[in-house]
Formats: structure tokens, sequence, C-alpha cells
């Protein structure tokens, strides 16, 4: 599990630019199954079986930069991709995906800026990136509009944790590998998704092509549990996956729910419930793809999501895949 967090979390992948992480999980899955590329980008594995078909599904991307103009001095002005809280941006170091040149975000020093905004979110609008370019033109060697870059951020084990970028969803990817390895009667397609963080877009276009009667999510999720409220922490590391009942894109299908929930009884597998509305995952476009599909979610809680430092409990990642190995079993014997 560490070395392909490791692998998989330093590889590159913002929205829409998937392919150094497709090509990288491409390798690990070749020998696992049928293995194609669908349109939009989506890798997807298929197991074929004579049971249900079963579309388990994690996001290949991460949140990051795409680049909007370069000024005359080689500073690069950038806009999201994916939902980033422009506070965490100051002094972040980066790195873009074309040319692996790495740069800093950068803004005006504390001592220069006024009573306000000392006081006030940094606009977005206001950073950009540093390459140590001096003119547009040599930024332009380096660095081109519509190029994208995302977080330089170092994979560090922790003990109890990891530290990596791009958790969220790449503890999903590494669980749907290890999935991958073993044998169901399940008619079964795992796709690692494109273009997650900015609509759910990949799912969308792999639900539709596989019509799957079944489908079963696996994400990194918010977690705050360090806040004074408890009630917002949404959920807490250490107390296993999350399985979750509502979100801002999708319900859970009540029956395959209370599956997943026996299932993590029977096996003394500890879980807890998402707690809160907010956020929204690939579910959302699975559940609603052509006549519908029964769909739940389970997923990691992982601290300081969409940012360079997020971090997950390694217990928490076991008892996740643990519990959806048991889960994919369950299915291969009754119906819902």
């Amino acid at each position: 599990m560490i070395f392909m967090l490791k692998k998989l979390t330093d590889a590159f992948g913002v929205s829409g630019c998937e392919k150094e992480i497709r090509n990288l999980i491409k390798e690990e899955v070749k020998n696992f199954g049928d293995v194609y590329i669908d349109k939009l980008g989506n890798l997807i594995v298929h197991k074929k079986g004579k049971g249900k078909r079963v579309m388990l599904a994690a996001h290949m991307d991460e949140v990051g930069f795409i680049v909007t103009s370069i000024k005359d001095d080689g500073k690069i002005k950038f806009a999201p991709v994916g939902g980033i809280d422009s506070r965490i941006l100051v002094s972040k170091r980066v790195v873009f995906g074309r040319t692996k040149i790495k740069g800093v975000i950068g803004y005006k020093p504390i001592h220069l800026q006024s009573e306000v905004e000392k006081n006030k979110a940094v606009d977005i609008k206001e950073l950009f990136i540093d390459i140590g370019a001096t003119s547009k033109e040599e930024a332009l060697k380096y660095v081109k509009i519509g190029d994208y870059a995302t977080f330089e951020s170092e994979y560090v084990d922790m003990g109890r944790y990891i530290k990596a970028k791009a958790l969220d969803d790449r503890v999903g990817c590494a669980i749907l590998i290890d999935v991958l390895k073993e044998n169901y009667n399940l008619d079964l397609y795992c796709v690692f998704t494109v273009q997650e963080e900015v609509g759910l877009r990949g799912a969308t276009v792999a639900a539709y092509s596989i019509e799957p009667e079944i489908g079963l999510v696996i994400e990194g999720t918010t977690c705050a549990d360090f806040v004074k409220d408890e009630k917002d922490f949404i959920t807490q590391t250490g107390k296993g996956p999350a399985i979750s009942v509502m979100d801002s894109s999708s319900i859970v299908n009540e029956r395959l729910f209370k599956r997943i929930i026996k299932v993590a009884e029977y096996y003394k597998i500890p879980y807890q419930l998402r707690r809160g509305t907010v956020g929204g995952n690939d579910a959302g476009a699975i559940h609603k793809s052509k006549v519908g599909c029964i769909t739940a979610s389970i997923s990691v809680p992982t601290r300081y999501i969409h940012s360079p430092i997020s971090m997950i409990n390694k217990d928490d990642y076991e008892n996740t895949l643990k519990l959806v190995k048991r889960v994919l079993e369950s299915l291969e014997k009754e119906e819902l």
C-alpha cells in the first residue's frame, strides 16, 4: 500500500490533463482484465463474469491550476482547476505537467499590505506563479497559456498517517488496483475516471456506456476532526471507512447502504457514517445514468483535502480496502 500510494500521489494528473497518472495506472493493471480507454480518457478495466454488472469508480484527477496569461515581467497568471481555497495558496510550490518546471505562488509581502489586505483572504486573481523568469519571452520558453500545474508536495510516511497531495482520490485508485488482484463472481468494471473535480464528467460517460446494475464509488472524503465543534467533523480519522448517506449530488440507495453496514458489522470492520451533506463525488453521475443505478460511496477520511498536505490514517485505508472486498463478495451471493 505504501509504495503504491507514493507512486500514485507523486504522479501528475490535474483535471483534463490525466495522461501521466493514467499511464502509470494502466501499467499496474494491464494484466488484470480487458483494459481500454474511452473517448473522454477514463481508464476502464473489465473483469468479465456471469454475476451482477458492478462498476467500481475512483477518480484519477486532482485539483490544480491552468495558465491564463503571462505578464511582461515573466509572472504567470492562472485560474484554479477544481475547488481550491485561495487562503492556502500564497508561497506554495507548484510544478507544471508538460515541462516539469517548478515555481512558487507569489503575492506582495506582509510589510507592503494595507490593514484591509492583512485581514481578508487574498483574491486568487491577485496571485501569480513565479518561475524565476524576468521577461515574458523567457517564461514562454518553459510555460505557455493552457499549461497545467499542480502542487509540488513530498509524500511523507508519518507513522500512523500519510501526508501527500492528491490523496483525493489516489487513495481510491490504490484500492481499486488492489481489488483487481482478486477474482469475484461478478461482471466487474473498475473505472479510473477523469474530470471528477470539475463536474463528474468522466463518470457520466463511463456509466452511460457500462450501464451498471450497482455502482460503488471509492473516494477520499472531507475530514475536519481538529475543529472546535464536533458537528463540523464530517468524518474522523482512525474511525474506519466513511459510508455516505447523502451529499450534494446523490442520496445512497437504502438497500445497498444496509448491505454495506451489515457486511461491516458481520466482519467486525470499523466504520462510520459520513455526517453532513456538503461535497459530492462520482456517485452523483452514476446513480442517474440511463434508467438509474443502485449506488453508494465508501470513503477514506482525508484531512486538509484539496491542498498539498492532505493526510489519511493507514488503518482507515486498510479497513476501507477490507470493506470493499467483503461487499463485493456479498454481492456475489445475494440479490439486493
